[in-house]
């Protein structure tokens, strides 16, 4: 019994949002509502008034605006004891505000648990995350940090203010994991509430940790990863992906693909059968599973109950593991389902403990590092820089001699790859790669700490300085696709002000960004940064991801872009993927490297937010995989003028989906 139960409160926890007829209720709370409205824009202004130059302390006061605002703005049925949390949260916004106004932050030294925040990179937005500062932390000797995922949450308005009471405690007082014998710090971010720390959710938890290393004492090869639940199916995902970020990983039963996790024997799960070419190839951005070789370079102490529902995932990650080579350590609870065992959780605790007493070796003299696109192309002192073809097996393997020379036996599907100081830079080092040397180039005086970049030639590799290689055009780094790659770093989404070609079309276009801007807020907890086309700035251009709406029409940047984009496009017709269709009533939706002057990296999207949309969001969060791969051509429907937030069906049809090469220019269409 008490494993379903734990079954059942796990799948509470996962239940789609409430409709939007039943969020229009009337609400008996209404004047204290109206009243948490009108003191909020004081504590905003506060805020904005702030004269302190830490954005990180401005951020920590913010939190609690943050929380007020996404809980009137998504919570109307709030109850006398969620407004009686809400006036609190303003009251310590207020607290704080005050505090930073005569330069002071007192919680900033605290011990114990405390919430703070971080200003978003990817949308401007404030970021919730809680640390647990153990009463030992000595500010002048570098800690352990453990980063601490949390299990799946329902989407809701007072995310943030449920989240943010775990942590924030105005008296300081020491609690669990914080006391005298804890020599460790945690952090837990938030990450977006509900998207298995994917996305911008994964960008969060960096930034979190970046926040917490600017503000207390951190030792970075001593950076632990885990969680519980979805927290452990984030744990897989980040540990694996960046192994040469964490000194050990600590997943405890979470989740490791797609398709097999959806066929879970648990009423209401959603399956994901057999899905068109496109996002089939897409899963293998974010399947873990098929990053399971990265364990030998980031060790892994998983634990599960032998009745957890879903134990089959650390099966499934036993199995590739073993394919690997590599053993897995899986500590099993008896009799225990999906909870955690004090017991068991003591022991992988204790484990993960010695690798971090031990620290993370920066130069490993053994590398394995298996990847499938460009977005998870570091390792150590290997940076993959280009790939054959995206969403294939790509494999490297190297090893590292006494004298500095480098044996490298596997480069699989990779085109081009930076090897980093120090290695090779001993005087006498060589290079071989399938046991042919590689001439290296002569290091002029001072240049021992650069790269040295190896390109393929047919079967030869030719060897550069890092310097000297020219400006690149294709996939590369930072610019690999699909779409919603493009939400995980600062973007900007830009509205088409002029007439478009097609009235259709323009409609069409309006109705997406709405829905963006509706989904984005509600579901990544940030209000969607939009300008005007005229409003964009060479700074935009030359600091965001550009995000155009519209048509060559209506928007100026979709008409300056055009010549060099890759697709044709005019008044009446459409071409993209080798289908050519009336421009009347179909749009293409792409993503490519910007073509604009002064846009340096950064991607140009058309007419696209994330793909996948609030179906998938407030259902369950292995859903969201990428629909649309790198561009896609679309019919607009009739009705997209009255399309509105909390409708299911928006008024388009995906003609054409698939992804452009490796250099940009050609789209490939799938065999069905």
């Amino acid at each position: 019994m008490k494993v379903w139960l734990a079954g059942w409160i796990f799948l509470m926890a996962l239940r789609p949002l409430a409709g939007a007829s039943e969020l229009a209720a009337p609400n008996p709370n209404a004047a204290a509502i109206a009243a948490l409205e009108a003191e909020l824009p004081r504590l905003q202004s506060r805020l904005a008034n702030l004269t302190s130059t830490n954005p990180d302390l401005a951020a920590d006061a913010g939190v609690f605006a943050k929380a007020v605002t996404w809980a009137l703005r998504y919570e109307p049925k709030l109850g006398s004891n969620e407004i009686v949390r809400l006036r609190r949260a303003l009251d310590r916004g207020t607290q704080r505000a005050d505090a930073l106004a005569n330069q002071q932050a007192p919680w900033s030294t605290r011990r114990g648990r405390v919430l703070r925040g971080f200003v978003s990179r990817v949308d401007g937005s404030i970021q919730p995350y809680g640390v647990l500062v153990p009463a030992g932390y000595d500010d002048q000797r570098p800690v352990r940090l453990d980063v601490v995922l949390h299990g799946s949450s329902q989407p809701v308005g007072l995310s943030e203010l449920n989240f943010g009471a775990r942590f924030d405690d105005a008296t300081g007082d020491v609690g669990p994991g914080t006391g005298p014998d804890v020599d460790y710090l945690e952090v837990h971010p938030l990450g977006r509430v509900e998207n298995c720390y994917r996305w911008a959710g994964e960008t969060d938890v960096f930034e979190a940790i970046e926040a917490v290393c600017r503000n207390y004492r951190i030792d970075r090869d001593r950076i632990v990863l885990r969680g519980m639940s979805m927290g452990a199916s984030g744990t897989w995902h980040l540990g694996l992906k960046h192994p040469d970020r964490f000194v050990a990983i600590g997943p405890y039963c979470g989740y490791v693909d797609t398709h097999r996790f959806s066929e879970t024997p648990i009423p209401g799960f959603i399956r994901v059968g057999p899905l068109p070419p496109h996002q089939e190839l897409g899963l293998h951005l974010l399947d873990s599973v098929d990053y399971a070789a990265n364990a030998g370079m980031v060790p892994a102490i998983a634990a599960i109950g032998d009745q957890d529902v879903f134990f089959q995932a650390h099966v499934i990650m036993g199995a590739a593991l073993a394919r690997e080579g590599l053993p897995m350590i899986n500590l099993i609870s008896p009799g225990t389902g999906h909870v955690i065992d004090p017991v068991t959780h003591r022991e992988q605790l204790r484990r993960l403990g010695e690798h971090a007493a031990a620290g993370r070796d920066p130069q490993p003299r053994h590398l394995r590092f298996v990847t499938w696109t460009l977005k998870y192309n570091r390792c150590h002192w290997l940076e993959v820089l280009a790939l054959q073809e995206h969403y294939a097996r790509t494999e490297f393997i190297a090893d590292v001699a006494d004298d500095g020379s480098v044996d490298i036996q596997e480069t699989g599907n990779i085109r081009q790859f930076a090897l980093h100081p120090p290695i090779l830079s001993a005087a006498d080092a060589k290079l071989r790669i399938g046991g042919r040397e590689v001439r290296l180039p002569r290091r002029p005086a001072g240049t021992a700490a650069r790269a040295l970049i190896l390109t393929r030639h047919n079967a030869h590799w030719r060897c550069t300085l890092a310097d000297n290689a020219p400006a690149r055009t294709d996939k590369r780094p930072g610019l690999p696709g699909p779409i919603d790659d493009a939400f995980t770093a600062p973007f900007l989404c830009v509205r088409g002000t002029g007439r478009p070609w097609n009235p259709a079309i323009g409609t069409w276009a309006d109705a997406t960004l709405r829905r963006f801007t509706y989904e984005w807020a509600r579901y990544m907890r940030g209000d969607l940064p939009v300008k005007n086309d005229f409003e964009v700035t060479d700074e935009d251009i030359r600091t965001r991801h550009l995000v155009l709406f519209g048509d060559p029409g209506s928007n100026r940047w979709i008409r300056q872009a055009l010549p060099r984009l890759p697709l044709t496009w005019t008044r009446n017709q459409v071409t993209l993927g080798g289908r050519r269709e009336s421009s009347t009533d179909h749009v293409p939706a792409l993503i490519c490297a910007s073509p604009l002057p002064g846009a340096g990296e950064h991607y140009l999207v058309l007419n696209s937010g994330h793909t996948f949309h609030e179906a998938e969001f407030a259902a369950f969060n292995y859903l969201l995989f990428p629909r649309l791969g790198d561009w896609a051509l679309l019919q607009a429907r009739p009705g997209a003028e009255l399309w509105q937030p909390g409708m299911r069906d928006f008024p388009e049809e995906v003609r054409a989906a698939g992804y452009f090469d490796e250099t940009w220019r050609h789209a490939r269409r799938l065999p069905r």
